[in-house]
């Protein structure tokens, strides 16, 4: 077959695989971190263009298109449709890295931030514990090539041809929204109710008897509960993470 076709045809339909699967890398936890070098993510996408391409080859060739208005609105929507699968991976992430912080400040280690692993803004200790843990989590159950599967698969939901669907895809990305909050909130949910509960013991204490110094005498309290409740959920915390990322993201 390759030899009825023209290179240029060759490399424009390599091209048109590579923007929607490397726009997906770029986006995706794991593989888009800014942590890793720039080359590497570029040579990682590179490479499963070429090994997926085998696979897309037949859904592909024939929209390639030689005129420059054609080919253009071609790889717009490539970029789009890539950029999409990624960002719904993307979202459950950064919900989980916004219940770690709520439970780093519900727990008292709110005020000291450090260095991420995954992201370049600092975070608190806690928060990179339980985000990189889940990372880890993702790619151990085989995250990645689930991800993959639904990249091969979305040729036939978002088939080459058929020009971005920005509803559709709006309509996915609030649902992602709403469900990985809702999901990460339960998560947190044993803290929030710790914070509540300790916090208003605490104040109730400082009514009763206000010469004591309630911040000095409270804190390592309130630190030692959240991390006690840590370490007694902190597996179940990330068993329900993975039973709820894998169905609920892949299946889009």
């Amino acid at each position: 077959m390759l030899q009825n076709l023209s290179l240029e045809t060759v490399v424009l339909a390599a091209f048109l695989a590579f923007c929607r699967i490397g726009a997906c890398f770029m986006l995706m936890p794991g593989f888009g971190s800014a942590r890793i070098a720039m080359h590497v993510r570029l040579f990682v996408a590179i490479a499963v263009t070429w090994a997926l391409l085998a696979h897309l080859w037949d859904a592909i060739v024939p929209h390639v298109r030689i005129e420059t208005a054609a080919m253009l609105l071609l790889i717009a929507s490539e970029l789009m449709i890539g950029a999409t699968i990624g960002l719904v991976t993307r979202l459950y992430t950064l919900a989980l890295q916004f219940a770690g912080a709520v439970i780093a400040m519900t727990g008292g280690f709110g005020g000291m931030a450090g260095s991420s692993v995954d992201e370049l803004e600092p975070q608190a200790p806690l928060t990179v514990l339980i985000t990189t843990s889940a990372l880890l989590l993702l790619f151990a159950l085989d995250f990645h090539h689930e991800v993959l599967k639904a990249l091969v698969a979305s040729y036939q939901v978002a088939p080459m041809g058929r020009f971005f669907d920005a509803q559709g895809a709006l309509i996915d990305l609030a649902d992602t929204v709403s469900q990985s909050f809702y999901l990460t909130l339960r998560l947190a949910s044993p803290f929030i109710a710790y914070a509540i509960l300790a916090n208003l013991a605490i104040g109730f204490v400082n009514k009763l008897v206000p010469q004591i110094p309630v911040y000095f005498v409270s804190l390592p309290f309130i630190i030692a509960g959240a991390l006690i409740l840590l370490y007694f959920g902190i597996g179940i915390m990330l068993s329900l993470f993975g039973d709820g990322f894998l169905p609920t993201t892949i299946g889009r």
